[in-house]
């Protein structure tokens, strides 16, 4: 497939890195140090020039492209190269953009701008914090097959009843696989006999309710009551998305945004959410507010240091559980070391979503673990896939070794994934594996 990718920053590039070995990418960017570095660090071609330029574009061969990516920091502009694109030839388009404006317009109306499928970096970003509230220890949590499937990864400290406990031991939920453990940043597939550790990673599949009591047993004493007092911080477009989705949710969480007149737009919007018009840096004004008594804190303001400084000062104050947003994908790492329980990045979580549409066409979802090592994918199986009607157990050896079979759905209900387990045409598998064997299983499934 022949891929262009304008806009060559973290989200941009990321993309480029996942493509480059096994498609023809070219990248478009307007700097030259970018482009030069891109050139020599991957398997690909980079073109500086402005993506909004019609020569640009025609020097990049758009005509021929299979697929164009606006990738850029600006909504408009992404929105235009997208028009462009479509004028130069078929390739279909995918833009980034932030405002949610964009995209319920595009909704309406799929295929407006030129766009084939758009991606909201601000919405998936809240999208991405309301899965993980409510799920104590968990690091990451992901939906398949519209929703009868979870994935989590979950994070065990030195307190947690399961560090010591073998694999067996620890599964004792219903239709609940262990699909893999992340230990000092590998990704290991797990047996019966492999033990459990503090800081490992263990990364379970199953239906949402059996995910939920399972991180139950993660962490008993963050989980002794549900989720019910958050505060989001920050009322810009991701921090007002959040408590949005919250309200869906059947919370009221509790909002604080510093600008007075946002506050007043935000608290009309947000019937049930309590709106608080202040700084949130002021420790004297969120003690008064009962901060400390919070079981979720989400912070969202306009900067990384911002976000880092309240995130730690919730956790000084005693909040259980710490979400944040990382603009700057270096930094993600960094928050969670100082304390942070999660950081969210919006370019990392924006290049995720655009990257599962470069699998085939029977990929319906992916997700990925420790910095793409690893990968969650949902498929439908046909008669051609290797994996059907065959029990499991027999059907493995026709895939790479590191593949494990977390789930599977027939007919909108789930069917326990066990060695004898016969899979049919028509189901939904998800699967887990690691990175290097997702091209081999993707074919072959």
């Amino acid at each position: 497939m022949r891929v262009i990718i304008v806009g060559a920053g973290e989200v941009g590039s990321n993309i480029a890195a996942g493509l480059a070995d096994s498609h023809e990418v070219v990248v478009v960017d307007v700097d030259g140090e970018q482009v030069t570095e891109l050139n020599y660090s991957l398997n690909v071609l980079a073109i500086q020039g402005d993506g909004l330029s019609l020569d640009t574009l025609e020097e990049a061969d758009v005509g021929s492209a299979d697929l164009l990516i606006a990738s850029t920091d600006d909504d408009e502009t992404n929105l235009a190269i997208c028009g462009t694109a479509k004028v130069l030839g078929d390739a279909f388009t995918i833009a980034r953009v932030k405002q949610v404006g964009f995209l319920r317009t595009w909704e309406r109306e799929p295929g407006a701008f030129g766009v084939d499928f758009m991606v909201c970096s601000n919405l998936l970003t809240a999208q991405d914090i309301v899965q993980v509230i409510g799920l104590p220890a968990a690091v990451d949590v992901a939906r398949f097959a519209n929703g009868l499937v979870q994935m989590a990864e979950f994070e065990l400290d030195e307190d947690s009843p399961l560090v010591g406990q073998t694999v067996r031991e620890a599964d004792r939920f219903e239709l609940l696989t262990f699909a893999g453990i992340v230990r000092d940043e590998r990704v290991e597939l797990p047996r019966g006999d492999s033990r459990l550790d503090v800081g490992d990673r263990v990364v379970v599949i199953g239906p949402p309710e059996s995910v939920h009591r399972f991180a139950l047993t993660v962490s008993p004493t963050e989980a002794a009551n549900d989720t019910e007092s958050v505060f989001v911080i920050g009322g810009g477009e991701i921090g007002y998305q959040t408590a949005r989705l919250l309200e869906e949710r059947g919370l009221s969480p509790r909002l604080v945004e510093s600008d007075e007149s946002r506050a007043q737009e935000v608290a009309e919007e947000l019937t049930d959410t309590l709106v608080f018009q202040f700084d949130a840096t002021d420790s004297d004004a969120l003690e008064q507010e009962n901060f400390g008594e919070a079981d979720v804190v989400v912070v969202a303001l306009e900067s990384d240091q911002e976000n880092l400084f309240v995130s730690l000062l919730a956790k000084r104050f005693g909040v259980n559980q710490t979400i944040a947003v990382v603009e700057t994908g270096d930094y993600r790492q960094l928050f969670e070391a100082v304390g942070v329980d999660i950081a969210i990045n919006p370019r990392a979580v924006t290049a995720e979503e655009i990257s599962r549409f470069t699998r085939e066409q029977m990929t319906e979802k992916l997700a990925f673990i420790e910095n793409e090592s690893a990968e969650v994918l949902e498929v439908e199986i046909d008669d051609e896939s290797a994996l059907v009607g065959r029990p499991i157990q027999e059907s493995v050896p026709d895939l790479p070794a590191d593949v494990v079979v977390g789930a599977i759905t027939r007919n909108r209900k789930l069917v326990s994934p066990r060695g004898e387990t016969v899979i049919e045409r028509g189901d939904h598998v998800v699967l887990f594996l690691e990175a290097d064997s997702a091209e081999a299983v993707t074919a072959a499934v």
